[in-house]
């Protein structure tokens, strides 16, 4: 019930003290760690409210019935109203999200950013063609990369109903925070074909099936339309594809002759630093999601063989 939620919190709250409780996020992180049912009762607020600290989706979908609880919470815990109120004391869950949101982006990141620069990870070159076994073993191995990584897991755990929304914003958090070294090997790490426990790691490292895998998978043209639909993947594409693929214009896209010729060519990307950095920064986004060119029509096949080879193909990362 509402009232046996707030109790299990009041009796948290009151072990802090006033000076830590300023922090909207120092409480969150305090709430989360305490392994004492203080983080249950944040995954109902979280649900309630429809937000997530991964996702950082900073909206809230019921909100009339998220402000209630909102509302609640700072009646009973002072604490909290820096967090959730203005000034003349209105408090809804859109100041928590106002908040949330500008701290999340900035500080988190940053703070992350500060913790990967303590990893041992962070100090290696990146190394073509290690296996992502080895990969999976040495980030495990290491305090930086093993919390990041347990918390992207965490979202996307097979144990649960997958959210592929979410899973998708935790992959993203999970690669764009870390040293360009350590996720181009992770990325790029593969596996002999027959070695099921390096093909479990290569599932783990990137997102499946939770993040990349929908049923029935997607046409290779529906997940370029919906990306160039989505501001977000739009932005990521339209760098992704002047840093790599520049001589894939929209003039051939129309155009069977000049298909056929990038196609059956196997069309060099650049390679680069700027065009890995590129690919990288895909995950997490509807173009690192697995695709197909059957049941298109005829007319439709070359244009979606080559989406599908700029997307999927690591080739020229060899």
């Amino acid at each position: 019930s509402l009232y046996s939620v707030f109790t299990v919190l009041f009796m948290y709250f009151t072990s802090i003290s006033t000076a830590q409780t300023t922090d909207c996020l120092h409480l969150r992180e305090q709430c989360i760690n305490a392994a004492n049912g203080c983080e249950s009762v944040w995954n109902v607020i979280e649900h309630v409210c429809n937000i997530s600290v991964l996702g950082n989706r900073c909206k809230a979908e019921d909100t009339i019935e998220c402000d209630r609880i909102i509302q609640v919470l700072a009646d009973e815990y002072p604490e909290f109203k820096n967090c959730v109120c203005t000034t003349d004391d209105f408090c809804s869950i859109t100041n928590l999200l106002g908040k949330q949101c500008r701290i999340d982006k900035d500080n988190i990141s940053m703070e992350t950013k500060l913790q990967w620069s303590l990893s041992a990870l962070s100090k290696q070159r990146y190394t073509a063609n290690r296996t992502c076994l080895d990969m999976n073993k040495e980030c495990v191995e290491d305090e930086v990369c093993n919390k990041q990584l347990s918390l992207y897991l965490k979202v996307c755990s097979l144990n649960k109903k997958c959210n592929m929304e979410e899973c998708q914003a935790a992959i993203r958090f999970f690669y764009q925070n870390m040293p360009l070294e350590v996720a181009q090997t992770m990325t790029f790490c593969d596996c002999a074909q027959s070695d099921e426990s390096c093909h479990r790691a290569k599932e783990l490292l990137h997102g499946k099936p939770c993040a990349v895998t929908a049923v029935p998978p997607p046409s290779c043209l529906s997940v370029i339309q919906m990306c160039e639909e989505n501001e977000l993947c739009r932005k990521k594409y339209t760098t992704f594809q002047s840093k790599c693929w520049r001589q894939v214009t929209k003039k051939c896209y129309d155009d069977e002759a000049c298909l056929e010729t990038l196609i059956k060519g196997d069309m060099p990307c650049s390679a680069n630093t700027d065009c890995k950095a590129a690919f990288i920064s895909n995950w997490g986004t509807m173009l690192r999601m697995e695709c197909t060119c059957q049941n298109l029509l005829p007319t439709e096949q070359s244009l979606c063989k080559l989406f599908h080879h700029m997307l999927h193909s690591k080739s020229c990362f060899r």
